[in-house]
Order: C-alpha cells, then structure tokens, then sequence
C-alpha cells in the first residue's frame, strides 16, 4: 500500500510544482510531511512528545 500512496502523493506535488509554481510546491510538500507525521504518531509508530520534549544537556544550564 505505502508504495501507491508515495506514488500519488509524487504525482500530487509534480502537478502542483508544474501548474502552481514554487511556492505552491513547498506549501504541498509541508503539508504531506506534517500529515505523515500526524498519521504514524496516530497509528502509534511515531512518539512526538519525545521530539518536542527538552533533552537534558549533562548538567549545564
């Protein structure tokens, strides 16, 4: 399944770097990385408290 889903979400944003611009690539390819991310941390693959929680720099503040 994952191999059709890159493939749309390829075709997706080949489409909308050729008929929305630059910008409008970017704003595509932010969205479909922040919808990965929210959908693995649903489905329980991902933990992203752990990439927004502060880590401990060995004692120095």
């Amino acid at each position: 399944m994952w191999p059709i889903v890159g493939l749309a979400f390829g075709v997706v944003l080949g489409l909308t770097a050729a008929f929305g611009g630059f910008w409008a690539f970017l704003l595509v390819l932010l969205f479909g990385t922040v919808g990965f991310l929210l959908g693995r941390a649903y489905a329980g693959e991902v933990d992203l408290a752990a990439l927004f929680t502060p880590r401990d720099r060995g004692g120095l503040r």
